[in-house]
């Protein structure tokens, strides 16, 4: 029996099997047939982050945010950046606090930008503020190191 790992869509919110062993990053959706990794952001609802983090079995990285946060703004080209160095090995999703308050009420949030770090559906670790630009491969690094 092969290892598979569940990716949600980030297009049409479908969960897909792949097998572990698979290049993930030239994956395609078996509903919609659009790639599973674009190396971008995932801008999420509450109904859409909750697929996500039910249905992903990779970690989800989260950037709660607002358009009128200068922080925010700051953030965005980091957050950004390591999307496309990282995936596939974690999701990189951004939640707009101003559309999604209960979400963002949900993880206690008061300030932002506000980062996430989820895996196996749980909350692993939070930080708020600007990060340095390695920040999100340490984060990976700690809570979902590569396999020799």
């Amino acid at each position: 029996m092969t290892d598979t790992v569940n990716i949600v869509c980030p297009h049409c919110d479908a969960t897909n099997r792949l097998p572990a062993a698979r290049d993930a990053k030239a994956a395609k959706c078996g509903r919609c047939g659009q790639a599973l990794f674009t190396g971008q952001p995932v801008d999420l609802t509450t109904a859409r982050f909750r697929k996500h983090i039910a249905g992903s079995q990779i970690p989800i990285v989260a950037d709660f945010w607002a358009a009128w946060c200068g922080p925010c703004r700051a953030v965005a080209p980091v957050f950004a950046k390591a999307a496309a160095e990282l995936e596939p090995r974690a999701r990189f999703v951004k939640i707009d606090v101003d559309a999604e308050p209960a979400l963002a009420s949900t993880y206690g949030i008061k300030g932002i930008p506000a980062l996430f770090l989820f895996k196996d559906g749980k909350v692993q670790a939070n930080q708020s503020g600007l990060p340095d630009p390695r920040f999100f491969h340490r984060w990976l690094d700690q809570y979902a190191p590569v396999s020799a």
